[in-house]
This record gives C-alpha cells, structure tokens and sequence, in this order.
C-alpha cells in the first residue's frame, strides 16, 4: 500500500505548529530524515500512535517529579498534552481500536477478556483526562491545593497506560492479523487514513508529533540524552 497517510512527511512537520524553535526543528527534522517515505501497516501505525501516547507519559513522569519536589510547573504544557491524548489518543486512536478491532475480536471469539479489560481502561482514562484538563485550566493552577492534586490524575493515568500500550503491542496488534482477511486489513489502512485526514489534516501524524517535541522541549526533556543513565 502507497499511502500517503501512512508515510513520515518531514516537510509538513512545521504546518501548523507554533513555538519550535529552529535548532530544535532542525533536531527533530534530522531524526525523521530517514524514516521519511516509508510505509506502515494498520497495526505498525497503531504502534506508531502509541510511541505518541509513551512521549506524553513521560511529560507527565515530569510534571509528576516537579509536583512531588515542589518545583516549578507552568499550567500550560500539562494541559496542551492533555489535550493532544483527548484529540489524538481517547478521541482518534482509541476509537480506531474501539470501531475496528475489538468488535472484530469478539466475533473471532478470540482475546475478549483482553479486548474487554482495554475497552474498560479506555473509559476510565478519560475520565482521568478530564480531571487533567480541568486542574491543568490557568485559573484552577493558581491553586496550590489543586495544583497538587493535579499529581495524582496523572500517576493513575502512567500507571495504567504503560501496560495498556505494552499489552497490545504485544499481543493484540500481532493477533490481530490473524483474524482478518488481506483485503480487509488492505481496507483497514484506508479507513485510518482517512479518518485522521478528517480530524487532523494531511500531516496529522507529524504535527502532532512536533507538538509533543514542543511540550518537551518546554519542560526541558526534548534532548535524549538527558535520560542516559551514569553509572
């Protein structure tokens, strides 16, 4: 399939997306030189989303330790990743998983404890989402009282989503091939792609991805690097 959904555009990454500063454009624009034009399957561009979903974990693993040790927090980082796991995680990618996959798993009579423990931790991470919106909002962060409370939405969120995202990777996704036919999985691949043009553009995926790579570079945590451990 040669589809320009499923293909890494560095050239539209900046469409749209504000605050990057050059050096770090030109960071990340070297880092997805060689991935560009390169085609994924449904399952490989589920995976893909969820490398989305992981970078935002650790803005909150950040958000989480500057919290904790009473560190400065500016509102605004918190509630734009917020905002990009409600558009693009609860609201596309989830609901990509929700129309397609897991109905297909239940009349495969295959994985639907599984497929019902997911469909469940969906719900309840949006009503974490919610929580994060709403204490990440400007006027709720010039509470100290909230601004701490703001902690524990998202240590409940990491704690449930790095096994959701690991659990399918490693077992759903790849299950997943099983139980559909070629041309089914071919026709699949159109149905995401033209879902996420309809909610997110052309280059919906790289912006989305340069948004994530503004947060943390706001926060200090763009440089790879920076999690080398010393020993």
């Amino acid at each position: 399939m040669n589809n320009p959904r499923r293909q890494f555009l560095c050239a539209g990454m900046a469409l749209g997306v504000t605050g990057l500063t050059s050096d770090l454009y030109s960071t990340f624009a070297a880092e997805r030189k060689d991935a560009d034009q390169v085609d994924v399957s449904p399952a490989e561009d589920l995976m893909r989303e969820h490398g989305v979903l992981k970078r935002i974990l650790l803005i909150y693993d950040e958000a989480i330790r500057r919290l904790d040790a009473n560190e400065d927090l500016p509102p605004k980082p918190i509630a734009d990743a917020a905002g990009i796991i409600r558009s693009f995680i609860e609201d596309y990618h989830e609901k990509l998983e929700e129309d397609f996959l897991f109905p297909r798993f239940k009349r495969a009579d295959k994985l639907v404890d599984l497929a019902s423990v997911l469909l469940q931790q969906h719900q309840v991470g949006r009503q974490l989402t919610n929580t994060v919106l709403r204490l990440s909002a400007a006027k709720a962060f010039k509470s100290r009282e909230e601004k701490h409370s703001l902690a524990e939405p998202m240590r409940l969120f990491v704690r449930m989503y790095g096994p959701h995202a690991a659990r399918e990777d490693t077992v759903l996704f790849p299950a997943f091939r099983e139980i559909v036919s070629g041309e089914e999985y071919g026709a699949m691949g159109d149905n995401f792609e033209r879902r996420e043009h309809e909610l997110f553009g052309n280059h919906g995926f790289t912006n989305v991805v340069t948004r994530v790579a503004v947060i943390e570079n706001t926060l200090g945590i763009f440089d790879l690097s920076r999690f080398t451990a010393h020993m």
